[in-house]
């Protein structure tokens, strides 16, 4: 039965392929829009779209296709609702501009909307003038690859984000490039998914902001002068890789906040000169390997309820605070970090100084007691205060130090 099923199978793909036919749209052609282009369309045919402007609103996609920009057509949404409207599985878009989607305090209008879709393309495409750029919801196997997503958000109320996925599945976000929203990328009940290689920059609120989204992978990214770098909320089984958090400045500012996360790798990412490197609050199980935390206010922040965590071959340079911690009391591990701060020495010449680093100075605990204290950051009563704190700890943790520092930065 299988055998003879098969080749049936084939038969059928290949006469349904050769049926396929191509469409082109122009202000010339037989067809002059991309609504009236998929209304004539047949499943799997191939829309090609030529250069103009294109004013069309809410165009529902709801048969597998392949559309074609030429030479950068734009969909012009007039601010009227969506642009796009994709309801259909194996839909693939490259080359277009999609703008001005309409905006609202009670419809998240977006540029490209995608619902119950799987297997879908969204690639080299630019999306300006966005309210939300992609908003995807309950699609699963989903591309979104070197897209530019940008608008010119001012009030994070009247505005959107860039690429929004909500109970998604085996997503692939990647290259692409998103500015001036709320937040950049934003994850909600998603899992699965690989964001990988995107530049988030300039916006209001997060870079990269997800909640209740569990196994995913974050490899590659930069995340610049956004309101805060990125927001990981309630979330577990998370790898966070090659990433760069630049120039996250703010009273209320960090490059990552870490959120009731469990059992998570932050390996190899860079945290520099940002106001916090990275925010910790009830977060247990992570593994902070490899790191580099340079010119930052505070490296690393962390708050109560923090467990069973390991900071191991971490480059600490030139931070104001290498670690502020709330409590007496540390479970968490610190081996074989170089602290660009410590001055122990090394007699036997192994790499690893003699002396046991104390990361918790005094008037970090000060500071987050009274933050107005934060002035007399570079006094001589600030020296004074820490060498005796070192000498005799009291107030930071007894158990917090590492053993074994490293003499040299880790390359």
């Amino acid at each position: 039965m299988l055998k003879t099923t098969l080749p049936l199978l084939l038969f059928l793909f290949i006469i349904s392929n050769s049926y396929a036919q191509s469409i082109e749209v122009c202000a010339t052609c037989d067809v002059n829009s991309l609504t009236d282009a998929i209304a004539k369309s047949k499943p799997h045919d191939k829309i090609t779209i030529k250069k103009g402007t294109y004013l069309e609103s809410n165009i529902i996609i709801d048969k597998p296709l392949q559309i074609i920009g030429e030479d950068n057509p734009i969909i012009d949404g007039e601010k009227k609702g969506y642009v796009l409207i994709v309801k259909s599985d194996s839909v693939s878009v490259t080359g277009l501009v999609i703008k001005n989607p309409g905006k609202s305090y009670t419809k998240d209008y977006a540029a490209v909307y995608i619902s119950q879709s799987n297997h879908f393309t969204f690639e080299n495409n630019t999306l300006e003038s966005v309210f939300f750029g992609f908003l995807i919801e309950k699609s699963h196997h989903g591309k979104i690859v070197k897209n530019h997503v940008s608008s010119q958000a001012i009030d994070q109320s009247a505005s959107g984000n860039g690429i929004h996925l909500w109970n998604c599945s085996n997503m692939l976000i990647d290259e692409n490039e998103a500015h001036n929203l709320r937040d950049g990328i934003y994850l909600e009940f998603t899992k699965e998914t690989k964001v990988t290689n995107n530049q988030s920059y300039d916006n209001m609120r997060y870079g990269l902001h997800f909640m209740f989204s569990n196994n995913n992978e974050y490899h590659n990214n930069t995340f610049t002068n956004n309101g805060a770098g990125v927001a990981v909320m309630f979330s577990k089984f998370i790898k966070m890789t090659g990433n760069t958090f630049t120039k996250n400045w703010g009273t209320a500012s960090y490059g990552l906040l870490l959120k009731e996360i469990y059992d998570a790798e932050i390996i190899n990412n860079t945290f520099q000169e940002n106001t916090i490197g990275i925010n910790v609050e009830g977060s247990t199980r992570i593994n902070y390997l490899k790191n580099n935390f340079i010119s930052n206010g505070w490296s690393v922040k962390i708050a109560g309820a923090c467990y069973a965590n390991i900071f191991k071959e971490n480059n600490f340079l030139n931070n104001s605070f290498d670690i502020s911690y709330n409590s007496n009391m540390n479970d968490n591990k610190f081996d074989s970090n170089y602290w660009s701060s410590y001055t122990g020495y090394d007699l036997d010449k192994n790499g690893i100084g003699d002396i046991p680093y104390r990361p918790v100075k005094l008037f970090s605990y000060i500071v987050n007691k009274t933050p107005e204290t934060i002035i007399l950051l570079r006094s001589l009563f600030v020296d004074i205060i820490n060498f005796s704190e070192k000498v005799s700890p009291v107030f930071t943790p007894d158990e917090l130090v590492d053993s074994s520092p490293l003499m040299t930065p880790i390359k």
